[in-house]
């Protein structure tokens, strides 16, 4: 299975990027219809074809995926919104 790690550089509190996240994560829910619950400081979530989290840490993000088959083909685009959200909110 296709796998995503990508790693983001941070200058938010703890609380403030945990506010971030829960407010992407909400869009997410939205759009994907993806399943998500707070676990050890990391947003996980899921849905058929995706599993992962998104790590909150002190000066870091870090969002780990597993794409099944339905989305590898996808992986690259996956990505790159993947980085352009992190940009928005964290750069």
């Amino acid at each position: 299975m296709p796998s995503i790690d990508i790693r983001r550089p941070h200058r938010l509190s703890e609380a403030d990027a945990h506010g971030v996240i829960d407010k992407v994560a909400d869009r997410m829910r939205e759009k994907f219809d993806l399943k998500s619950h707070w676990q050890d400081g990391a947003l996980v979530f899921e849905r058929p074809g995706i599993s992962g989290k998104i790590a909150v840490q002190a000066q870091e993000i870090r969002v780990t995926a597993q794409l099944g088959l339905l989305f590898s083909p996808l992986k690259t685009m996956i990505e790159q919104e993947i980085r352009r959200k992190l940009d928005e909110h964290f750069t």
